[in-house]
């Protein structure tokens, strides 16, 4: 089978067994409210974010081959911008947006994986569009530029959670371009909360690259080692890491040859980086190749983490089933008690009911029943709810966490968990939860075994 027939067939397998087994149970029990496979079954995503004017949208004008983006020393534009291929556009013609589409559209067709993006509400839907583009270098993938990051600007400025989005398309895109430029690498306030707080939470690190850019505004090589020390320095103090991967540098010849400056002499050693752009260019190519490994490790987190969420709500409704076995075994105790105690005070009170045994059976059955009844009311009143919420207080004991990687689980489903509990007030059935538990547990273990297995069988690089 040819590489390209295979990649084709490996994903639309992943996205069939997401959609029949982990979809279903996800939506059931609020794990997700959209379909999971929505957020794979579209094409590779570039995520690009970054400081005000540190040329994200020049650098994305020249790779495309044409004026998409606006672009200026000021910010220019506070929107997002799904920027894909148009397969329907000419390809002769000079590149240009052939349709642009505004986020209603967007974020409400299912061809497109940012519905989950609808829970911000109308003011963001008016800052995110989609432009279709007839560039071959968008062929097989999809690039989100994002509004530039900003010292002083708040959530309440922009209108909507700035962070919480960049951390929803960070999930969903298979690599993360961060823009720095030298007059900014120290980075701004909004960059340092992304790259601090934002992207660990939401992607892996092997997915976030650095980019230095606008390296032509450098006045001489030595001033470009300034400020690349500088900005080793500042994301080692941000990211707590001492091994910084990779800075690329990188420029935009469009941009610089439109600038009015003087050609310097000491210049002279950007031509020399040129491979640098050529290298930043092939990452960028070679996300449709990350994309299976991406999916891949999709479904192993989701089907461990969906496996996890399921076995917190096992664990609820045995603690559960527990208690209630108690105060049943409470209520029969009391109401034999209570119906015995009846019994015995009417055969010392009327003694024309002494020898007839069918009265005082009787009697003692009712007073039971009714004991048994009242004690069942007041259980369900009073305790079964009291249970309820002293167990969402103590939500960390329904699961066992002896492991780092538990724990990181766990904490990204926590507050998933205690809203289904919320929800459902604790009543759903535990014999259907631990099948589909059982289900989650078998796409975990041979479900992504089979996808590393045909992976390994056929290399991506």
């Amino acid at each position: 089978m040819k590489k390209k027939d295979f990649l084709k067939t490996l994903q639309a397998d992943i996205v069939e067994m997401v959609a029949e087994y982990l979809t279903p149970v996800a939506m059931e029990y609020g794990y997700s409210d959209v379909p999971l496979e929505n957020t794979i079954k579209w094409k590779p995503m570039v995520l690009v974010i970054g400081n005000y004017s540190s040329g994200k949208s020049s650098l994305i004008n020249e790779l495309i081959g044409g004026d998409i983006q606006a672009t200026g020393q000021a910010p220019t534009d506070d929107s997002f911008t799904i920027i894909t291929y148009d397969e329907a556009g000419p390809a002769t013609t000079p590149v240009h947006v052939t349709e642009e589409r505004d986020g209603k559209f967007l974020l409400n067709d299912p061809d497109y994986p940012f519905a989950m993006l609808k829970k911000y509400g109308q003011r963001f839907s008016s800052h995110i569009c989609l432009k279709k583009v007839n560039a071959p270098f968008l062929e097989n993938i999809a690039i989100i530029d994002t509004p530039g990051m900003h010292d002083s600007i708040s959530e309440h400025d922009r209108g909507y959670n700035y962070q919480e989005i960049i951390g929803d398309l960070a999930r969903i895109a298979d690599i993360v371009l961060v823009f720095f430029d030298p007059h900014k690498a120290g980075t701004v306030r909004e960059a340092h909360t992304s790259l601090k707080e934002t992207l660990p939470k939401s992607t892996f690190e092997d997915r976030i690259f650095f980019v230095l850019n606008r390296i032509d505004e450098c006045a001489s090589l030595v001033d470009l080692l300034k400020v690349y020390g500088t900005l080793c320095w500042n994301l080692s103090q941000i990211t707590g890491r001492k091994d910084i991967p990779t800075i690329h540098l990188t420029y935009s010849p469009g941009a610089a040859a439109s600038s009015s400056k003087d050609v310097n002499p000491e210049t002279d050693f950007m031509k020399y980086l040129d491979n640098e752009r050529e290298a930043l260019k092939q990452t960028i190519l070679s996300v449709p190749k990350r994309r299976l490994d991406h999916m891949a490790s999709f479904v192993e987190t989701h089907s461990e983490r969906l496996a996890h969420f399921l076995e917190a709500l096992i664990s609820y409704r045995k603690k559960a089933g527990i208690r209630s076995l108690k105060l049943r075994s409470l209520g029969v105790l009391a109401s034999i008690f209570c119906s015995g105690l009846g019994v015995f005070i009417l055969f010392q009170l009327r003694d024309n009911l002494q020898d007839n045994t069918i009265i005082l059976s009787g009697v003692g059955c009712g007073m039971a029943i009714a004991v048994f009844m009242l004690w069942s009311v007041i259980t369900a009143k009073f305790f079964t709810p009291e249970f309820h919420r002293d167990m969402l207080k103590r939500i960390d004991e329904l699961t066992p966490l002896d492991s780092q990687t538990r724990q990181d689980s766990w904490l990204a489903i926590k507050s998933l968990v205690r809203s289904c509990l919320k929800d459902k007030k604790g009543h759903f059935s535990l014999k259907k939860v631990k099948q589909e538990y059982a289900l989650v547990k078998g796409v975990r273990k041979k479900g992504c075994s089979e996808i590393r297995d045909a992976l390994n069988q056929q290399p991506l690089k």
